[in-house]
């Protein structure tokens, strides 16, 4: 199959201010150069969580825990919406870089902020205020949880466009070769965080205690401030990205199309994931001991896994840009070796995680607040079983980065569709009918689902497809 021509470019810019290394040099050091600034910005950012959780736990209780974990389920479904178009500018981006097309890539991203800022403050803040306590309702979360988490959870929504900058600049700068930038931005966004969790949580001098929704005020502060200096530093220029100088400010309908033919089935793929475990948790909260059961999956599942999908999605992000950025230069063989050695990282970061979940369960959790008995026993059976799957969603993250950096954005939706949401939902709902529907089969089911989408991505891409997708709008 002929490989399509690169992105028609306006004079384009030879080399100039990006890495051309990533499309010219060594594979494996060029994966790793955007690789292991995400996978350390991902595990300092993953902190925030982890300080939420830990300081809720011994200020507020177990209760505040779960209230966090359910929220952030049902927050990052709708977040992962609308967030989708930074999908489709990173696949741009990464296109724009590897022709050398610098026009083009200042004025996609700023096409992506155009869109990101409408659709955060005109659908995403007033809909998911009036919306929280019936999304509460959806997963089943016990009176004590929805009372600590409707206001986490409005806060959230309503203040939410500082997090969606960070998320887009990110995308676009990791796209466009540089990774070191992210990470220094994210690192302040923790400290930040740190800070205001510590004065709000618990209260300091005059300003009260806020208990769990002190955490979210922490996270929209912070996220907030660093926006604000993201803001100005595109606009004055300086990165390897900037808002684009001269020409028309209003928003671009063919470009902000392409962004969403590119990026909608990755932000429907979001929501095929996340509304996977949005229902998982509904299972669990109609278990006999459905508190101590989301409490565990909040702990074990959503911040403590996370140090598996850390290094993995930082890899994830590698491989879709130096995929991205050697197909536009008409070097596709170049993007099946990058893909592959990202999984092999990522393989290896997964195993070592896992051994300590497999190996010490108790004191991780102990680390949280988790001292109630049941909770603990619930917890240790699926941080055990989280050990094994960590192996296999650590290479289905890498190879949908593949995917998605190479155009292919659809198979990633429907591979997700059948991992995430038909298999261990379908196997949840068995057993529920069977009356035998116990927390073991529900995490059971989560490693169906993560072996099911490893072994579908890796498939996907080598049948080569993506080969022939043309990206431009």
């Amino acid at each position: 199959m002929s490989q399509p021509p690169p992105p028609k470019t306006s004079a384009p810019k030879k080399g100039g201010r990006y890495d051309r290394s990533i499309v010219d040099g060594p594979l494996l050091p060029a994966v790793w150069k955007i690789a292991w600034p995400t996978m350390l910005q991902n595990v300092i950012g993953g902190l925030q969580g982890m300080v939420d959780h830990v300081m809720v736990g011994h200020y507020v209780g177990y209760n505040g825990n779960a209230a966090i974990g359910v929220s952030w389920q049902i927050f990052l479904v709708v977040v992962v919406f609308v967030s989708s178009l930074f999908t489709g500018m990173s696949v741009l981006v990464s296109r724009y870089v590897g022709a050398g097309d610098e026009e083009n890539v200042n004025r996609t991203v700023y096409q992506a902020f155009l869109t990101a800022a409408g659709l955060a403050l005109g659908v995403l803040a007033p809909l998911g205020y009036l919306l929280t306590p019936r999304l509460l309702h959806l997963v089943n979360a016990a009176p004590a949880v929805q009372a600590e988490a409707i206001p986490y959870l409005r806060v959230m929504f309503v203040l939410s466009f500082g997090m969606l900058l960070f998320f887009m600049l990110g995308g676009a700068l990791r796209s466009a070769g540089d990774a070191r930038t992210p990470l220094r931005l994210g690192v302040a966004m923790t400290l930040l965080n740190v800070v205001f969790n510590v004065i709000l949580i618990r209260g300091l001098g005059p300003i009260p205690a806020l208990g769990t929704a002190g955490a979210a005020w922490g996270t929209v502060l912070a996220s907030g401030l660093v926006a604000a200096y993201a803001l100005w530093k595109l606009w004055g220029g300086g990165w390897v990205v900037s808002f684009p100088r001269g020409g028309s400010w209003r928003p671009d309908g063919s470009r902000i199309r392409a962004l969403f033919r590119l990026g909608l089935p990755t932000g429907l793929q979001g929501i095929a994931m996340n509304l996977g475990g949005v229902l998982l948790l509904g299972f669990i909260g109609s278990l006999a001991q459905s508190a101590a059961a989301q409490a565990a999956y909040a702990v074990s599942y959503t911040q403590l896994f996370s140090l598996v999908t850390w290094t993995a999605m930082g890899l994830m992000g590698a491989a879709s840009a130096v995929a991205g950025q050697n197909l536009g230069a008409g070097r596709p063989e170049r993007a099946i070796q990058a893909v592959q050695g990202a999984a092999r990282i990522a393989l290896v970061g997964a195993a070592v995680v896992g051994s300590v979940f497999l190996f010490l369960p108790r004191p991780l959790l102990a680390a949280f607040g988790m001292n109630e008995p049941t909770v603990v026993e619930i917890g240790v059976v699926l941080l055990r079983v989280l050990s094994v799957s960590g192996l296999f969603i650590a290479v289905a993250l890498t190879y949908t980065g593949g995917l998605q950096g190479t155009g292919d954005t659809k198979s990633p939706l429907y591979i997700s569709l059948i991992s995430q949401v038909v298999l261990p939902v379908g196997l949840c709902f068995v057993l529920q009918q069977l009356g035998r529907l116990e927390p073991l089969g529900i995490w059971l089911a989560i490693l169906l689902g993560h072996m099911t989408r490893c072994g579908l991505s890796v498939l996907r891409f080598h049948q080569g497809k993506w080969r022939s997708l043309r990206v431009e709008g």
